[in-house]
């Protein structure tokens, strides 16, 4: 009887931290004035103010910021080839090419 118990236990709490998930969500778009806007958040409603943002280039890090209090980044367009990273930790990364960046 208490296997059942641990059993039910533990198919309990593997449901509820499954049920908690949620995805991280970003969009980034071309500001035509030379600036890049990106906002950030996730699946269940929650805000991305605070959560890691950053742009790579050539396998460098040029920015490094926070998600705004409104989950949003705004930055100077690079010139040539990057990547925008929206970075909420392990599993929870969304990556944006800047060639599909558009206005």
């Amino acid at each position: 009887m208490k296997k059942i118990a641990m059993l039910t236990t533990i198919l309990l709490m593997f449901s509820l931290s499954t049920a908690l998930a949620h995805t991280a969500l970003m969009s980034c778009f071309d500001e035509g004035d030379g600036t890049i806007t990106c906002e950030g958040g996730f699946s269940d409603g929650s805000s991305a103010s605070g959560v890691e943002f950053r742009v790579g280039q050539k396998g460098k890090v040029i920015l490094k910021t926070k998600m705004s209090e409104y989950s949003e980044v705004n930055f100077k367009k690079p010139t040539g080839d990057y990547q925008a990273v929206f970075n909420a930790g392990e599993g929870h990364a969304v990556y944006v090419d800047g060639n599909d960046i558009v206005e």
